[in-house]
């Protein structure tokens, strides 16, 4: 099969689209933090990830043998960013979950849309640094630490707690890397051949690292720990990410950012519809403040990154 030939140049899409796709992302997303919760219960963090870009990038086969594939070059660059985009982050996260509320994982990932625009602002210089970018990522994370006031007292601080927010932390940082490096490079690489290659080659070092490092932790095969991994795989991976690609070279980086503090809200509404948690003051007001920062963010200026990707020089 011949390679995917790489192009420049991004087709015009309808507002509706990317309105669809947008809120995909954050919707879907925003319900996995509960499941990640549950599969935990009986599955070892790396061996859990390990089966979730598994099961996710067989799953894209099929659409990837339709688009085709890509030459060598960009094969080793797509393996590179799924360790930093899949591999890292999401080890770190699954580890750091183990001993931190959701709560205060939720908080610590809704900083992304900071670190996000500070790389992106060191990395591309037609992403300035503007006071309203600011002001757009502030009001979502101050409205992420109203939701979640209740969930952030009261915890003890240990050795693990704190570990678990260095991870946690160093994982949204080498995501925003990843997601800028993504931007910048990737727009002519099509999203399936994108995301298959990152999940199976993310997929592999997770595994080997489970069987040397989880190989006395017990795996319980119950239906609950099928069911949150073919959900993460098919709807938290391999849906997400393909919206993810193809909206890239469509928004600026501070919508981009927008989505975590937008799956949070999402991961705290269904928690009231379908886990009978509390509808508080804090829910609305903290909603209203990530709702606002999300609208200031997909309002703002975006660069010329967004309507003009960067050119690629090679094949």
């Amino acid at each position: 099969m011949t390679p995917a030939a790489p192009s420049t140049v991004v087709k015009p899409a309808s507002s509706l689209k990317v309105v669809f796709a947008y809120c995909a992302c954050f919707i879907l997303w925003g319900s996995t933090w509960a499941v990640i919760k549950v599969g935990l219960q009986d599955l070892p963090p790396l061996r859990f990830l390990g089966l979730r870009l598994l099961v996710a990038g067989l799953a894209l086969l099929p659409f990837v043998r339709a688009t085709g594939w890509v030459d060598a070059r960009t094969g080793w660059r797509i393996a590179a960013l799924g360790l930093l985009q899949l591999a890292a982050p999401f080890a770190l996260l699954f580890i750091a979950q183990q001993w931190i509320p959701s709560s205060w994982a939720a908080l610590l990932f809704s900083t992304f849309p900071m670190w996000l625009l500070l790389i992106g602002r060191v990395m591309m210089p037609d992403q300035p640094l503007t006071p309203g970018k600011l002001v757009a990522a502030g009001l979502g994370v101050a409205g992420v630490m109203v939701l979640q006031r209740s969930g952030l007292e009261g915890l003890q601080v240990s050795g693990k707690v704190l570990l678990a927010v260095g991870l946690t932390l160093a994982a949204v940082c080498i995501l925003a890397l990843a997601n800028v490096l993504a931007k910048q490079h990737m727009a002519h690489v099509p999203a399936p051949v994108l995301v298959l290659g990152q999940a199976l080659t993310s997929a592999l070092p997770m595994l080997v690292c489970s069987f040397l490092l989880e190989a006395d932790q017990p795996t319980n095969w119950t239906p609950r720990a099928v069911g949150a991994i073919a959900y993460l795989a098919v709807f938290g991976t391999a849906c997400t990410y393909l919206c993810l690609y193809w909206l890239l070279p469509r928004i600026s980086l501070t919508a981009l950012g927008a989505m975590a503090l937008l799956d949070t809200l999402v991961a705290v509404v269904l928690g009231v519809l379908f886990l009978d948690e509390p509808f508080t003051l804090s829910l609305v007001v903290g909603g209203a403040l990530i709702l606002g920062g999300a609208a200031l963010a997909n309002v703002l200026p975006s660069g010329t990154a967004t309507s003009r990707p960067r050119e690629e020089t090679s094949a």
